[in-house]
């Protein structure tokens, strides 16, 4: 007797494909042609290198936090990373080494290593989305990125089908970006990380977090920047103030039905920006780059105090939100009859308000970009993978 394509397609972890719509946060998108979920690491390496076997279009999607597909759906095999497991391995004193698996939910493994007093990623709390996405773009906040603790990934290699370790020198991560993000295809397997263990001997009082590298968190707390304070507490601060943005998934709070933030801080020549306005906030790049861009307010540099750095000629990054409020978008701002919006709290945030198609938030996309770059001359870049939608 054979077997037929059913029990092929459930050895797989096939499912009946549902509209992408139900799996991304901003509650967008079709169903695709096909939607295979492999439960492990096996399953997920043998899934890929048949998918890619077969040919024709494939995509991932993990947590979905950072996806906006088309009303269409995906004409393609969407392989969903649902793989979980924290593996504890051999490190040095005072360290923790853990390989997490790619489907574990990011914010999971950030509670996890709190509890257990391990610090190094804890103001990246709150960040929706799978463990496997986080090198993609390098994913950062308050101070804190990706590649500070990140030792090494697996790596499934779409050319060569080979399964291969990659460091973080390997992966060129940069400012939301990594050579994953530029153009390496394959699948994330498993994430290596090292991570300050506060439970080492010697320690006094509760497990202290990494050194506050974020003025606005530092303020949150009441400390100054550099200061350590219980991790827990620090964690604490960060949902609260993610929280504040709409930045948390929360099922009760519209807000929150969103990619996160749609549009990267731009980064632009330094004689482009002292052509601004002179109270448009601005930083010198530097090797360590914050998260988000406050308002002179808040910390910032005036235009004409922007420091030299060494070397001449340097890059200056801008403040997306500030760009985008000076061009007359508003908190809450919506096309007449869309059911897209900018979020209430968060002028970066595009919200599905109930409802809304893809092709409503593209449109509330490329709105804000064209008057953007109509007000500064300057092209804001989504954040968030597209899926069969244009800006």
């Amino acid at each position: 007797m054979t077997d037929s394509a059913d029990d092929h397609s459930a050895a797989r972890g096939a499912e009946r494909a549902p509209a992408l719509a139900s799996l991304t946060t901003m509650q967008v998108g079709g169903a695709p042609e096909r939607m295979l979920a492999p439960a492990t690491r096996d399953q997920l390496v043998a899934t890929a290198r048949e998918v890619w076997s077969d040919g024709g279009d494939w995509l991932l999607l993990g947590g979905g936090s950072n996806t906006i597909a088309s009303d269409d759906g995906f004409a393609g095999t969407v392989i969903r990373i649902v793989t979980r497991g924290i593996q504890r391995l051999d490190a040095p004193a005072g360290a923790v080494r853990l390989r997490v698996e790619a489907g574990e939910p990011w914010d999971e493994l950030v509670a996890h290593a709190v509890r257990n007093g391990w610090s190094g990623i804890e103001a990246l709390s709150g960040i929706p989305g799978s463990t496997g996405a986080a090198p993609v773009q390098n994913i950062g906040a308050y101070g804190q990125e990706l590649e500070s603790s990140l030792l090494a990934i697996e790596f499934l290699d779409e050319a060569t089908h080979d399964v291969r370790r990659l460091t973080r020198a390997d992966l060129g991560l940069g400012y939301r970006t990594s050579a994953l993000k530029r153009g390496m295809r394959g699948v994330v397997l498993s994430v290596d990380l090292e991570l300050a263990d506060g439970n080492a001997p010697g320690g006094i009082g509760a497990p202290l977090s990494a050194p506050v590298a974020y003025g606005q968190l530092a303020d949150s707390l009441g400390v100054a920047l550099g200061s350590r304070v219980p991790v827990a507490e620090l964690r604490r601060s960060v949902l609260a103030l993610r929280s504040s943005k709409g930045m948390v998934l929360d099922p009760h709070d519209q807000d929150t039905v969103s990619a996160g933030s749609f549009f990267t801080n731009p980064i632009v020549s330094e004689n482009f920006a002292r052509s601004l306005p002179s109270n448009a906030p601005r930083w010198p790049v530097t090797a360590a780059e914050p998260d988000t861009v406050l308002g002179l307010g808040a910390g910032g540099v005036h235009p004409l105090d922007i420091p030299k750095l060494a070397g001449g000629p340097y890059d200056v990054k801008l403040s997306a939100a500030w760009l985008i409020e000076q061009s007359g978008i508003r908190r809450g701002f919506s096309l007449p009859g869309s059911r897209a919006a900018i979020s209430s709290k968060h002028t970066l945030a595009l919200t599905n308000r109930g409802g809304a198609t893809a092709s409503e938030i593209v449109q509330l996309a490329s709105y804000v970009q064209a008057r953007v770059q109509s007000e500064f001359g300057v092209l804001l870049q989504p954040e968030p993978i597209l899926v069969g939608v244009v800006l």
